[in-house]
Formats: structure tokens, sequence, C-alpha cells
């Protein structure tokens, strides 16, 4: 795409017009500063941000996020919302790994207090929450339970002793959509899954031990809790082999559903079916089981984190500060040409911010991570949505090119980060220098007003697949 057909409706946001192609049914969006703008045109994700603006019954406009990349389907960093009832459901616009989000985890120490026990707590962590390709839990569950977990999510885990009930309040959806269905997930979906709950995975999967070195709002600051110097953790994965089946078992269904509902898509990745037909119903049904399946996951890595903190630290136990969804399609009311409708809001690597909600941005191991605070103008611009990371400027085999993961971690190290990581390849995948400068991409949203910035997070310890 050339930089002539975009137009700039303001300092932070820009459209690509509905007359840039016949097809499209809306405008398409992205909020970015100019100096990303060569970033972001260097791959197909805009792109693919039209594509997705020719989707049946989309409404308002195709979205991106300033993290915004290539992605499947749908950019990383992709938002879109349809009518109930004339709109589809795409797989591709919520990713194979349904529900990958990131957790908060607050203590009461400093680091001051706690800082020649952060390498001990970095290995028991490592230790306690298995990660890797294919690793799988020392605690497996039958099928019986794997069907509760994917039918009750977080809450299920809390009834079976891993965690506590107040820790339900401070995740999105209460960590459950009830709206799932476990008959509606294969078998294959099911065991791919039963023994990989409490497990953290590799890629871009990580636990992070941050020290808080700036603090933007302190009411908001206050209200969650968090304070300069302060010890947490973050926790990012997602629903593992199981979310992957779903949506391998999904795209295969729906490719082939298509010319029945006379369906053309301009890329197959975007395979769809109407949101109120059966295929459509039956992939909601199984992408929320998906969903609270990736929730019990992060209940129980909870879990392990404490029982790590207990042995190592021996303070007062972990609290939950937010825990946000990714990858995800939820039913949402929001206002549309003056009225309030009910729609189907699509986020592909894009996090919820509505109004006062906790945000949590993630950096890339050496870099700073953000906790923004959802403001009033998400509701109106952006459906309740904001950026969920750095995101991506390099691939993954450009970053081993280009990165030796013995070094990086040496480097990493001598700024005082605690690294224990499965290989050095997958260190090398996610080096900093991979990712796009998470203080754009904050900046951009900040400005914006979709969210304002409340703290900031400075990695001492980080374990990786």
């Amino acid at each position: 795409m050339e930089r002539s057909s975009i137009r700039q409706i303001s300092g932070w946001l820009w459209e690509i017009p509905r007359s840039y192609r016949s097809d499209m049914r809306v405008p398409a969006r992205f909020y970015a500063s100019e100096a990303m703008l060569d970033q972001i045109l260097a791959d197909r994700s805009l792109e693919q941000l039209v594509n997705v603006a020719a989707l049946p019954g989309i409404v308002g406009f195709a979205l991106a996020m300033p993290d915004i990349h290539e992605g499947y389907g749908f950019p990383i960093g992709g938002v879109a919302a349809f009518d109930l009832d004339l709109g589809v459901i795409s797989p591709g616009g919520i990713g194979y790994d349904i529900n990958c989000g990131v957790r908060l985890l607050a203590t009461n120490e400093t680091f001051e207090s706690v800082r020649e026990k952060i390498p001990d707590l970095a290995k028991e962590i490592y230790r306690q929450a298995p990660s890797g390709v294919g690793h799988g839990n020392r605690i497996t569950f039958s099928s019986a339970q794997i069907d509760s977990v994917l039918r009750g999510g977080a809450p299920r885990m809390v009834e079976l002793g891993y965690g506590e009930p107040e820790d339900l309040g401070h995740i999105e959806s209460g960590g459950v959509l009830d709206v799932a269905d476990p008959s509606k997930v294969s078998q294959q979906a099911k065991q791919r899954g039963h023994d990989q709950l409490g497990t953290l995975g590799a890629g871009n999967h990580f636990v992070e031990i941050d020290r808080i070195d700036a603090i933007y709002d302190r009411d908001a600051a206050g209200r969650m809790g968090l304070f300069e110097g302060q010890i947490v953790i973050q926790l990012h994965t997602g629903s593992r082999g199981l979310g992957h089946q779903i949506a391998t078992d999904s795209i295969r269904i729906m490719n082939r559903a298509m010319p029945a509902y006379g369906i053309i898509v301009p890329d197959r990745e975007l395979c769809c079916a109407p949101f109120r037909s059966p295929e459509g119903q039956e992939y909601f049904s199984a992408m929320s089981a998906g969903a609270n399946f990736a929730w019990a996951n992060r209940q129980l890595i909870t879990w392990e984190i404490r029982q790590a903190w207990k042995s190592v630290m021996a303070g007062d136990p972990l609290r939950v500060v937010y825990d946000v969804a990714h990858n995800i399609a939820k039913v949402e009311t929001h206002e549309i040409d003056g009225q309030r409708r009910q729609l189907l809001v699509h986020r592909k690597g894009a996090t919820r911010a509505f109004v006062g909600q906790p945000v949590i941005i993630p950096g890339s191991m050496g870099t700073a991570s953000f906790v923004l605070e959802g403001q009033a103008a998400s509701m109106r611009e952006s459906f309740g949505s904001s950026c969920h990371g750095a995101g991506r400027r390099m691939s993954r085999t450009k970053a081993k090119q280009m990165v030796q993961g013995s070094q990086l971690r040496r480097e990493l190290e001598a700024m005082g980060v605690s690294v224990q990581a499965g290989s050095m390849q997958s260190l090398a995948e996610e080096a900093p220098a991979a990712y796009k400068d998470i203080g754009e991409v904050v900046g951009a949203v900040v400005s914006a007003g979709i969210a304002r910035k409340v703290a900031r997070l400075v990695p001492v310890g980080v374990m990786k697949g």
C-alpha cells in the first residue's frame, strides 16, 4: 500500500477510505504516530485491514492499534465489530491462540527488600510452571474435569482449590464465558489440552518479574494497589494446543460452509460464517470454551507462581491486579450512529479498554511494560479497545538470524535481568530488537485518548519456554 492511499484524520488516527477498493463496506482506520508509518507500511497488515473492511455485516470501520503487524486473517492489533443478525464470525479475527492474554500480579514487597532473592525466585517459578513447546504439566485432568474447565473457566479452578474467590473479580468477564459448550470442542482438541493446564508454552509467552519504576497517575495506581519500587509479576499465555486445534477445526468447517451462504472473502484466511448460523454458533461456543481454558490456565499458573513465591519469599500472598484477553470475540453493547447496539466484537492482538479498566501492555524482556487505564474515548472510537503490546517489526526467522540467544542472555543479565529460558533459539526469537518501540506504541493510544498511563514496569527476571 502506498502512503498516498492513507489520509490523516487527526494527529494519531489514520484512515483508508472506502473508495480505496470497491468491496470495502466500511473505512479502515488505524492509530499511529507519523514516525511509525514506514514500519506499518513495510508488511501486508494494512491490506489485511482493508480485507477485514470487506466482511459481511461489519459496522463502523475496521480498526487497528499502533502495534499492528501482519497476522493470519486479521492483522495483529485488529478490531472489528459485526451486526449480530447480518454479520459474521471469523476464526481469523480471533487467532489460533484463543484468549492469549496477560495477567498482572502484585506483591507487597519493594525491589530493594527482595533484590538478592530475585534469581532464586526466577528459578523456582521456572521449575513450578512448565514451559516450552509440547510440555505437559505434572498436574493432569480427567476428561470430565477438562469438560468442567471448558465450561467453568477460572471460577472452576478456584473451586478445585487453585486460587481465591477474590481473584475472579479482577479478571475480564470474571474469567468465564457462559456460552461455552464443551460438546462443540473436538476430542482431538481436548486430547491436546488435557495435560497443558498450568503450562506456559513457548513463542512470546512468558512470566516476568518486574519493578515499578514510575507512577504517572497516583489515584489510578492507588485504586490498583500499585506503588513505585513495588515488585509485580506478569504472566502471558493462552489456550495452548487446545485453542490451536479449535481454530484448525473451525477453519476447515467454515471454508466448506461459505459457498452455501454466498460468502466470498478477499482472503481465504478470513473464512467465516454468519454469526447466527449453526456453524457460526458452534464456533462461538467452542471459541468460548477455549477462552475459558485459557483463563483456567492462567489461574493455575498463578497458583504455581504463588507456590514459588511462598517457597522463596515467604511473604504475603500475591494479589491479582487484572487479567485481560487479547484474542477473543465477545457480544458487547456499543454506540453506533447515536444508537446503542449489541455487536460481536473481534479483538485479534488487542486489549479491551473499558472506562476505568486496567490495561496491561507488556514489553519485550529488556524493555519496559506499562499499566494503563481505559478512558471514555475508547468507548466512542475504538469499540472499547487498546493496543496489547509492542508489536513485532521483525519475523521470528529474521530475529534468529540477527540475534544470538546466548549473547542476548548475557546482555540481559548485565542489565540486572535474571533469565530462565528453555532454549537460546526461543530467546533470540523474542529479542527486544524484534519489536517496535513500546514507548511509541503506548504514546499513540494515550495521545489518542483511548487510555492513560498509570505505571511503568521494568524487568528484573524473565522466564521463557
